[in-house]
């Protein structure tokens, strides 16, 4: 069957969240996306800044709210928000809340950390 549950995926951490990969190599292998669960806490941004250069993320907040920032734009997010980082286009996502923000993120095609192109010199904008 290809049904598993969050809390059985090793949970890893990096700069400003905890991720687990729910659709991946190494979990669900959907052909055409991948799937993450993060979560993040309260007055952290995911770090560093970053863009997919073969794949589009849309992120959906489950939790919590904050902003992000798209190419130097800044928006606000809240719980049901879904926020689309168009291929290649440099982001960041931040939780200006006072609770856990839980985020779904969504990839196609398929992509993993590994294919991330980090942008270490962009800071979230204050």
């Amino acid at each position: 069957m290809t049904i598993i549950n969050e809390a059985d995926v090793p949970e890893i951490e990096h700069p400003g969240r905890f991720m687990r990969w729910l659709a991946s190599e190494d979990s669900l292998k959907a052909n055409h996306l991948s799937c993450c669960v993060i979560r993040v806490l309260p007055g952290q941004a995911v770090r560093p800044a970053h863009s997919h250069p073969q794949s589009e993320e849309l992120i959906y907040i489950v939790k919590g709210n904050g902003k992000v920032m798209i190419e130097g734009e800044v928006g606000e997010v809240r719980e049901g928000s879904a926020i689309l980082f168009e291929q290649g286009k440099v982001h960041m996502l931040k939780n200006t809340g006072d609770v856990e923000m839980k985020v779904v993120c969504f990839f196609a095609p398929a992509t993993n950390i590994d294919n991330y192109k980090m942008f270490e010199g962009i800071d979230f904008p204050e």
